[in-house]
């Protein structure tokens, strides 16, 4: 990732916050998994919210020329996965997220303080820093 870990992480928060996400979480599984080094989970209220939460994600960093290396899921909504290599984003509807309990199998590891600035002038702050 040509970007700070952490940066990227607040970056996604936020994109998930401005598109009306919610329940974000960020963990650090650095300690835990050979996979990636830290997962997103968030939720949208329906697939079509879920899709549209992914694709701002996906757009805004490719701003930051960031790709994913795999996506899944955009095509359904109720349960997307994108793949940054470093940092992976599982976005569920509710109930999914639910049933599969993510957090739970990364339990130990430790969650980030991400921050999302609750005003419209969002994504500028974070090319300011």
């Amino acid at each position: 990732m040509k970007q700070n870990p952490l940066k990227v992480l607040n970056l996604i928060a936020q994109t998930i916050y401005d598109k009306k996400g919610f329940n974000v979480l960020a963990l650090d599984v650095r300690n835990f998994s050979t996979l990636t080094d830290y997962f997103i989970i968030a939720e949208g209220n329906v697939d079509k919210h879920v899709c549209a939460i992914a694709h701002a994600i996906i757009d805004q960093l490719k701003e930051y020329g960031e790709k994913p290396i795999h996506t899944e899921g955009l095509q359904q909504g109720d349960w997307i996965v994108l793949d940054y290599l470093e940092v992976v984003i599982h976005l569920f509807q509710p109930g999914l997220r639910e049933k599969y309990q993510l957090e739970e199998l990364w339990r130990e590891a430790a969650i980030v303080d991400v921050e999302i600035i609750l005003t419209p002038e969002l994504t500028t702050h974070f090319t300011q820093k």
